[in-house]
Formats: structure tokens, C-alpha cells, sequence
């Protein structure tokens, strides 16, 4: 177990840019049970200062490497047993270093079912092959005629089979088809076509419907794109190499030539040639395609997981608004816009249900109904759902507002991304078990604004729709991804022990879901926690599990000031030591980073302890219980600008960044339809990657460059020229944008200068 340990740990140090012993702490934490989070943060001595993105680097490709390992061990036993193991092929075996690898060796090997090279070696036809191979300028078919007998019907027959047993041992040879699939993976081009007859069933796939580019540098949104059109039956996707190559022996025929000391100087040498041809063309080159169809879905999925990944990171360590009563608004037109009212713990302690729209109309009776909870539950926030109806109901409300007397509430368009999820769902009902659906995502609503991610955790990730083809993907890799990012949120901020949800709690280090449902049924029953240490009276809740979640929980006000801070309790003594240095009284002390800058932090290294850890608790007694979320702020939407045809050209407007693509960035400026900030527009200068300027969440100027209303299109600028002089770069085809973006069918684009060309490129939607 130990060796094995070692040699991960030498194969993932350089993968993650670390040493070997570092890695190997990294892997002994994480079989031991320990978080991530945890780690990175009370265990930096012991892996010499890992962060969380090379510890969850880490996680991932130890998972993939054991399962590399659990193949070797399997194939290795199968090759034994039947008794074919040679030295050199258990050497060739124990560096295999990816899957792909290991089963080409196993190839030859690994059970099949009846091939038609076991036929002709059924028939006699062994030695015919073997013969052939032995001398080059033999003729074949003089060679061939003592074969012709019994099953063997001619000549043909006989050479048919001869050839079958060559390209099964030109098949199986691992090291060439290394060399072709490299040779693929350097020349290959992906070749889209649109199936005969499907031209109008699969127009939203109109961009590749005659469409080539090189394998190698596909993007993953259009590599997915063409994909799905793929799945879908819409078009045919093939992978060429060597297309464009006029000579009589082809690249990747030459390449198996030089491998068998094929030379075609003698008949058999001729034969032989002509064999390795028909191998490449019939066999080699088929499978070897599915192999590079599997990478290119393989890594435009890491490209999918990885943009929803940082999009849902940033959703979820959006600023709060805070502990502040708030009302949260639903729209709906025919059903009704619902009304939820939660005080600042975010508790629910009205409901209602106006109809300001057709058909009922009562638009005067709406405003009195939301005025009269407003006065009645001093409400200080208002948080609109951005769906449908979401401009009309803000304009009512901002009317009703601008009649009020006295102090106005706030109001604010939020994301409803995943609250009808969160409305049906089994956390809803245990929650609300009297209250109606409907007026269950009003409350999501207002919680949402509150605290983002406290009420997003109880919605399953892939719910909440911030990311590219997210069905298209790896759901196992795509939940696991996004379980991580949500871990990791949860525990960068910390929870409030006294008022977290199960839910929360469950996402926090070391708590399951019992767990956390444990710790809230003994906080109903026995009152609040008085204490961190008072974590260890909960059902099931034992030291281990209070090792890995206890600095992640936090205790505001309680008769210990450090446990409402991110210092773990198994270094208070340390603090303390800190605090009594100073000379202070604790309370007094934390937050005074003038007194704590005088510090020396060596002073308190132990054996426990060293230095990153004492200036950590440093850092935290100078800001305790600091969140790293931003400050609250939002977007002004411009007055009588509620619908697309509002918009002109040259407008500067607010808005808030709802999603971040490999293309660009969507931005709601509020008239019901994002717009798009193609990549090309978000600033004065060459940006790769959009993350690199904005995030989901961001409050961002945007100037408008050109509206097509008939197809809900809008192209926005964050440039300060205007956009005018963008380059035409490259855009996502049909079928590329986030789920929850709400743009109409493709149409032919039309010429309206470089930035027009790029924008209708990247807005063809379905």
C-alpha cells in the first residue's frame, strides 16, 4: 500500500505542481476521511501549503489513477492466466500511463468474439500469413494454391483470409497504434455534414451543415454542438486525416509500412503493402476515429464542466443583501403574481397572491395589497423574480413605491434560476408542508436575495443552469465538479451554526446529510448552540467528524469570541497564547489590526503548529468571521427601457452578468431577453478567456450595438469605442448557449460591419 502510495504521488507532484511529499501527505489526509476544505485550511503544515485547486486537482486524478491501477492489476491477472505474460510485455504494462495505453496492450490478449482472422486460422490459413511474412519476394499467390482445398474455395478465398490474420497482427501491435494516434491526433480534421433530407428538422444545426475545422483545436461548444447534432441524427461527423494527401501510399499506410519493414520491393513485399493499406482503410483508421471522437467529447465536456463550474462558483458567492425583511415576488400574468414576506432570519411570515395583469387587471388593488405588507412587516427589500412578467411587475412596484411615504424599500431583479425545482421539491415540502407550491418559489425568491447561497444550496446544482450543454456532458463528472464547487463555497464563508438550514449544513466539511438533520432536530429541541464544543452532544456527531466541520461553523455572539471566527478549536490555545501576548481582553483584541500587526507569529510556532497556521489565527483575529463575498450592490435598470423594442443603438445602460461562456458574456439589462457581450467586446483589449474579465453576478455598463427584434437578438459592447472597431472573430454555432439563454432560430446573417458579423455568429441559437 505504501509503495503504491509513493508512486501516485510521484505521478500526480508534477501534475499539480508540487513535490512528491506534499502529494503523498495530500493522499493520506484524503483516505483518512479529511475534506478538502479542511485540509486546505488546518492542514497546511502537513502538506506544505496545498490550496484547494491543487488539492481538488489532486482528488480527481487520484481517482482516475486508481482506476488506471484496478485495469492494470485485472489485465495483468487475465494475460497470466492464460499464460502469455513475457517480461518484456509486463514492463510495457507497468508504464502503461493512461487507459488507452494499457488496452492497447491488452488488445491481443483480451477475450473477443469469433473474428474473421480466427476463421481463416480455423481453415489452415496460419501458415499461408506466416509465409508471406517470412519471404518478401515470394509470390503470394503461387504460395497460396497448396491452400486451396476443403473450406478454402480458390485463390481469392485463400488470400482474403491470409490478409485478415496480417491486419489482425498489424491491428494489435500497441506501439503502432501509439504512432497513428498520435499521426491522427497532429493531422486530423473534424468533417460535419447535414444528413440527406434532414435540412429542415435540423436547422438549428445550419452551421455545420457543411463545416470542417482541425480536430485539434475544435472548441468545445462547437465540438458539442456538432455532437448533439450527431445524437440527434441531424448530421455526419467524421474524422479525416491525410484527405488532402495525393500520393499513391498514404502517411499513416507508410507508417505501418516502417513498422513491419514493409518495403514493397518484392511481390510479397507488395502483398503485404497493399495490406496495410486495406487494414488502415478498413480497420485503423475507423477505430481510431471513435477514439478521437471519445477525446474530443471527453475534453469539450472538461470545457463544459469547467465554464459551469465558475459560473456556479460565482452565483453562489454573490453579494448578500443581508439579514433585512424582505418581500419576494414571483410574477406570473395569468396565475398571478405571488408574494412571500420573510423577516431578516429569513423566516416566512406572510403570503399572498395579487393579479395586476389580464385577466383580472386589479393593478390598483396589487399596489395597496403590496404597500400594506410593506408598512405592516417593515419591509426593506424587494426581490423580483426575473421571469416572465419581471419588468411589469417592477414597474408597478416602483410606481406604488414612488407613492409611498417615508423610507423605500430596495428593489431588485433577481435570478429564479432552479426555484420552481426548489418549489416541487422534497426540501420545499419539509420546509412548507402547508404552504402551496407556488407560493413556495416567491420565498425562494426573497431568501435568494438575503443570502444567495444559503438558499441555493437546496437546489441540486445542475438545476440552477448556469452552464453549457449541460445534459451533453458527463453527469457523474458534471455532479461531482459541482458538488465540489458548492463544498468549496460553502465552507470559504462559513455557517451561521444557530440559523443553517440541513441543507447548508450538509454541504459544510464533514457533515452528511444525517448529520446536519441531526444537529437541527437537537437545535429544535434543546435551544440554540451555546457553543462550538456543544457540537459533540448531537446523535452520531463524534470526534472526528467534529475535527473536519467545527472551523467551518460559526457561533456570532456566543460565550466564546472565537467560535464565531474561522480559528479551529484545536488551536484556541494558540490564540489565546496571541491574545495574552497583546496583553487584551480577547473581544477587545479581535478586530484591532494595529495591535496584531506587532505580533511576531514565530514566537507561537509549537510542534502542532507552525507558521502558516499562527498566521492564519493572526490574520483571523484581525478580521473574525470575515466574508469573502462581495459588498451588496445592484444594477439600476434605465427608466421606460422594459422591452426589446425600447432599445437603440448607442444606449448605455446597467446590468447584471447571468452567465459566462467560452464566447462571451450574457447580461440582463432588463427587458426580458439577455443580451450577448461577445468575447471580442468585453474590453479594449485581446481577452482568451471571458472569466477574465467579468463573472455571473457582476454589475457592468453596457452599451447597446445593435437590436434585431424579430430574433430577440441584442449585441452589447464593453468596449469604449463603441464595439466599432471589433475584429470578426469566431463565434459559437447554433445550438451553443447556455440552457437557460432564450434566443430564437438562426437566420442567415446579415452585413453589418465586423462586430455584426461576429455577434449573429454567436447569438445562432435554437
Amino acid at each position: 500500500m505504501a509503495a503504491d502510495i509513493q508512486k501516485l504521488s510521484l505521478a500526480i507532484a508534477a501534475e499539480i505542481n508540487a513535490r512528491p511529499d506534499q502529494a503523498k501527505a495530500a493522499i493520506g489526509l484524503l483516505d483518512e476521511g479529511a475534506t478538502v476544505p479542511f485540509i486546505a485550511r488546518y492542514r497546511k503544515e502537513v502538506t506544505g501549503g496545498l490550496d484547494d485547486t491543487q488539492l481538488r486537482n489532486l482528488a480527481e486524478r487520484l481517482v482516475y489513477l486508481r482506476e488506471l491501477e484496478a485495469r492494470r492489476v485485472s489485465i495483468v491477472d487475465s494475460i497470466n492466466t492464460q499464460g502469455k505474460m513475457t517480461d518484456e510485455l509486463a514492463a510495457k504494462l507497468a508504464v502503461a500511463a493512461t487507459k488507452a495505453e494499457l488496452e492497447d496492450l491488452y488488445l491481443p490478449y483480451k477475450p473477443k468474439r469469433r473474428t474473421r482472422a480466427e476463421i481463416a486460422r480455423e481453415r489452415g490459413l496460419g501458415p499461408l500469413a506466416e509465409a508471406i511474412w517470412a519471404d518478401r519476394n515470394a509470390d503470394p499467390a503461387k504460395l497460396a494454391q497448396d491452400y486451396v482445398q476443403g473450406e478454402v474455395a480458390d485463390l481469392k478465398t485463400a488470400l482474403d483470409g491470409a490478409r485478415d490474420i496480417v491486419a489482425e497482427t498489424i491491428s494489435e501491435n500497441a506501439d503502432l497504434l501509439g504512432r497513428l494516434r498520435q499521426h491522427m491526433r497532429d493531422g486530423a480534421v473534424l468533417r460535419a455534414k447535414v444528413v440527406d433530407g434532414k435540412q429542415e428538422a435540423g436547422a438549428k444545426f445550419a452551421d455545420y451543415f457543411d463545416h470542417t475545422e482541425r480536430w485539434a483545436t475544435v472548441p468545445g461548444h462547437r465540438a458539442l454542438a456538432m455532437l448533439r447534432g450527431w445524437n440527434e441524427e441531424m448530421l455526419t461527423l467524421t474524422i479525416d486525416v491525410d484527405a488532402d494527401d495525393t500520393s499513391p501510399v498514404k502517411p499513416a499506410q507508410r507508417i505501418i509500412a516502417a513498422a513491419f519493414e514493409i518495403r514493397g520491393s518484392g511481390k510479397g513485399d507488395l502483398w503485404l503493402m497493399e495490406a496495410a493499406g486495406w487494414t488502415w482503410r478498413v480497420k485503423l483508421s475507423v477505430s481510431l476515429s471513435l477514439d478521437l471522437m471519445r477525446e474530443m467529447r471527453e475534453r469539450s465536456e472538461e470545457d463544459a464542466i469547467h465554464v459551469f463550474a465558475r459560473n456556479l462558483k460565482d452565483l453562489l458567492l454573490a453579494a448578500p443583501a443581508g439579514s433585512r425583511s424582505t418581500m419576494g415576488l414571483d410574477p406570473g400574468i395569468r396565475t398571478g403574481v405571488k408574494v412571500a414576506i420573510v423577516d431578516a432570519t429569513g423566516k416566512l411570515i406572510d403570503t399572498s397572491t395579487v393579479y395586476p395583469f389580464p385577466p383580472k387587471n386589479d393593478l390598483r388593488g396589487t399596489q395597496a395589497e403590496l404597500a400594506s405588507l410593506i408598512r405592516k412587516h417593515d419591509v426593506e427589500l424587494i426581490a423580483i423574480g426575473n421571469g416572465t412578467g419581471s419588468r411589469e411587475t417592477e414597474k408597478l412596484v416602483a410606481d406604488m413605491l414612488s407613492s409611498l411615504p417615508g423610507a423605500k424599500p430596495t428593489k431588485v431583479i433577481v435570478s429564479e434560476a432552479g426555484a420552481s425545482v426548489y418549489s416541487a421539491s422534497e426540501t420545499a415540502a419539509a420546509e412548507f408542508p402547508g404552504l402551496d407550491v407556488s407560493l413556495r418559489g416567491a420565498v425562494s425568491i426573497a431568501r435568494r436575495l438575503q443570502d444567495p447561497l444559503a438558499e441555493l444550496v437546496k437546489i441540486e446544482p445542475k438545476a440552477i443552469g448556469v452552464g453549457q450543454y449541460q445534459h451533453d456532458v458527463d453527469q457523474g463528472k458534471l455532479a461531482r465538479s459541482l458538488d465540489a464547487v458548492v463544498e468549496d463555497a460553502v465552507n470559504a464563508v462559513g455557517v451561521d451554526l444557530n440559523m443553517a438550514s440541513a441543507p447548508l449544513l450538509a454541504r459544510v466539511s464533514g457533515l452528511s446529510k444525517s448529520i446536519a438533520e441531526a444537529i437541527v432536530a437537537h437545535r429544535d429541541l434543546n435551544g440554540a448552540f451555546a457553543s462550538r464544543k456543544d457540537l459533540l452532544k448531537v446523535a452520531r456527531l463524534g470526534n472526528r467528524t467534529f475535527e473536519q466541520a467545527a472551523g467551518f461553523l460559526r457561533i456570532p455572539n456566543g460565550k466564546e469570541p472565537l467560535d464565531a471566527s474561522s480559528v479551529h478549536p484545536e488551536a484556541y490555545g494558540v490564540a489565546k497564547k496571541i491574545v495574552a501576548a497583546c496583553g487584551r481582553d480577547l473581544r477587545t483584541l479581535m478586530g484591532d489590526s494595529a495591535a496584531l500587526k506587532s505580533v511576531d507569529p514565530r514566537q507561537f510556532i509549537d510542534e502542532q503548529f507552525g507558521l502558516p497556521t499562527v498566521k492564519d489565527i493572526i490574520a483571523e483575529l484581525e478580521k473574525p468571521g470575515r466574508d469573502p463575498r462581495p459588498s451588496f450592490k445592484t444594477a439600476t435598470f434605465a427608466e421606460g427601457v422594459d422591452e426589446i423594442t425600447d432599445l437603440k443603438p448607442g444606449m448605455l445602460l446597467e446590468g447584471t452578468v447571468t452567465n459566462v461562456a467560452a464566447f462571451g458574456a450574457f447580461v440582463d439589462i432588463g427587458v426580458h431577453q439577455d443580451g450577448l457581450v461577445h468575447v471580442s467586446q468585453l474590453a479594449d483589449k485581446f481577452v482568451k478567456d471571458p472569466h477574465e474579465v467579468v463573472k455571473a453576478g457582476d454589475v457592468v455598463k453596457v452599451r447597446v450595438v445593435e437590436v434585431d427584434v424579430k430574433r430577440k437578438r441584442i449585441g452589447l459592447t464593453m468596449r469604449k469605442d463603441g464595439g466599432e472597431s471589433a475584429p470578426p472573430p469566431r463565434g459559437p454555432g447554433k445550438n451553443e448557449r447556455p440552457a437557460n439563454q432564450k434566443f430564437m432560430k438562426t437566420e442567415k446573417p446579415s452585413s453589418q460591419g465586423a462586430f455584426g458579423a461576429a455577434l449573429a455568429e454567436a447569438l445562432k441559437k435554437r
